[in-house]
């Protein structure tokens, strides 16, 4: 929306038909009317599951793009579906100049059957990419090629996350001195571990993690050139400021609180998320 991002006016929320997407897409189109966009200028559109015929899904962006203001698409499609809207973007001869997608669901093992010569440009949003030149990363990269006897085979984000949510618990576990699943949930609040990006996350007190935030543009390789991220690691929030029906809620899994959805205006846990 910035000068620098090209002063986009137009919003296409394209997403997978299900709970991240419509979540993600509710708290964007209230996001946008807040800025200033006009709802005429926000088109949501969502597709099953392995959708793979995006020749009208596509024709229909580019349409609404044709209207005088600088278009881009947010894309919460996810899975295998990512191929063939990617395919056919190059296709219709979307360029990133023209109408950018940013994406939510993307990453370098997507890609990795795409010809990407057609979609440099276009944008991912993630806390990791491969391409992040740290020596954690570097090792972590090497030590996965070498697992999977494949030196071409890509990292991406989700893996990162499940390295430091194993590093977490390993370390809750040493903390609380068991295995045992209710415990290790109250030990980990707290435990540190270093991310591959070269930052150290935390465990927050409502279940989620600090983590940078980096936006990725992709490269003819197939990997991300980072354009632009957090000057730090970002707290991950449980629920959106943006939308009234969650801005006064918060989580917190330590006493006297105890709940993952307490409302600070009533001053209650509500809903079936409060703890017995």
């Amino acid at each position: 929306m910035s000068k620098d991002g090209g002063e986009v006016k137009r919003w296409v929320l394209a997403g997978t038909d299900y709970v991240y997407p419509r979540t993600t897409n509710k708290i964007l189109e209230a996001y946008l009317l807040q800025k200033g966009v006009a709802k005429a200028d926000i088109m949501i559109n969502y597709t099953p599951f392995g959708h793979s015929d995006w020749q009208s899904i596509v024709a229909d962006i580019k349409k609404f793009g044709s209207a005088g203001k600088k278009t881009a698409v947010v894309s919460t499609i996810n899975g295998d579906a990512n191929v063939p809207f990617y395919k056919e973007l190059g296709n219709q001869g979307l360029k990133a100049k023209d109408i950018p997608v940013v994406a939510f669901s993307v990453g370098e093992e997507e890609l990795a059957g795409v010809d990407t010569k057609p979609l440099v440009g276009h944008l991912a949003a993630w806390n990791y990419f491969q391409s992040v030149k740290d020596p954690a990363n570097e090792a972590f990269i090497k030590t996965w090629q070498t697992f999977t006897k494949n030196p071409k085979r890509v990292t991406n984000d989700p893996m990162e996350a499940h390295v430091i949510g194993f590093n977490m618990w390993v370390e809750a576990v040493k903390k609380v001195g068991t295995t045992d699943p209710d415990k290790v949930i109250d030990g980990i609040i707290g435990v540190k571990v270093p991310n591959l990006t070269g930052g150290v996350s935390e465990m927050l007190p409502n279940h989620h993690i600090t983590k940078p935030v980096l936006i990725g543009e992709i490269a003819a390789n197939g990997q991300f050139d980072v354009v632009w991220k957090t000057p730090g690691l970002v707290p991950g929030a449980a629920w959106s400021p943006i939308l009234d029906d969650s801005k006064n809620l918060k989580a917190d899994w330590t006493k006297p609180v105890n709940c993952g959805n307490f409302d600070t205006v009533a001053n209650k846990c509500i809903g079936k998320t409060a703890a017995k």
